[in-house]
């Protein structure tokens, strides 16, 4: 095994075909997005309880997720054929839902890919903890899920703002804060913020956990050490894990297959016995948090 490389186990002409984006699929997958988010919103509108608020919240947080997914994927030209549906998506819908601009986190994520398993990645600072103790653990998640750590980045972002930069988010929200006005829904705009600082924070932290912060060696050039895919439940794939962000190590084996193909690629080269001998994927997020923690 130690004398194969990854070519001995996926071909060329494979790799070709699994690295083909469409427009309809990249299509499909923001079209499925914008309707869960749409059905987060509709739930609490039309049947207000604490249970449909508390499902709503959990559910946008999810797609904020899925959003910033949307920015990950088009700053990688990944999820549409065209570079021009790539900018523009990503730009006016990923970018804008989360408030980050495209260039700029195009420009620092390529640096992370270029600089995996080396001291030079600059997302080396989001894990390099890992794994720690079960309390420390604890007290993560409770900054987050306190709106400790969401209120911070809010005023963070708002700190000598960019107001050409900010075009793209202050559009898209005037844009939802008028169509819930409009279908007189306005105080529904404040499950977005209330998902934004008391939820996302902690999908996010459990996302950076599952993709490098339970890696073998984050500084192993091998992305099988470097970085951890964790295979995710049907309800993981609705809060957690959406656009297929958790089959994290096959992204960065090949960066150019689109999100909608990584399922594919995982389970072609574990077929092939790529991954035997390295504990680079994980059953469910619950057993993922259970390697972050000290033994």
């Amino acid at each position: 095994m130690s004398d194969l490389t990854l070519s001995d186990f996926i071909s060329r002409d494979e790799l070709r075909a699994l690295s083909g984006k469409t427009n309809w699929q990249g299509g499909l997958m923001l079209a499925g997005d914008l309707a869960l988010l749409s059905i987060a919103f509709a739930l609490p509108i039309l049947w207000l309880n604490p249970l449909t608020l508390v499902l709503a919240i959990l559910l946008i947080a999810g797609r904020q997720l899925a959003f910033a997914i949307v920015l990950h994927d088009c700053a990688h030209d990944a999820l549409f054929r065209t570079r021009a549906l790539n900018r523009f998506f990503g730009q006016w819908v990923g970018g804008a839902a989360i408030d980050v601009p495209l260039a700029l986190y195009r420009d620092y994520h390529l640096k992370h890919h270029k600089h995996a398993g080396t001291d030079q990645d600059p997302d080396q600072v989001l894990v390099k903890a890992y794994p720690v103790t079960q309390d420390s653990l604890r007290r993560k998640f409770t900054r987050d899920l306190t709106g400790q750590t969401g209120f911070k980045e809010v005023l963070g972002a708002w700190r000598n703002p960019d107001w050409r930069a900010k075009l793209p988010f202050l559009t898209l929200h005037a844009i939802l804060l008028a169509v819930l006005t409009a279908i007189g829904a306005p105080w529904a705009y404040l499950l977005w913020w209330a998902a934004r600082i008391f939820v996302f924070p902690a999908i996010m932290r459990l996302r950076n956990i599952g993709e490098h912060g339970v890696a073998l060696d984050r500084y192993d050039l091998d992305p099988r050490r470097n970085t951890h895919t964790t295979l995710a439940r049907w309800y993981e794939k609705i809060f957690v894990a959406p656009n297929h962000v958790n089959y994290h190590l096959e992204h960065h084996m090949f960066a150019a297959v689109p999100p909608y193909n990584l399922p594919r690629l995982h389970a072609l080269l574990r077929s092939r016995g790529y991954y035997d001998g390295f504990d680079c994927f994980t059953d469910g997020y619950a057993n993922m948090l259970k390697k972050a923690v000290q033994v």
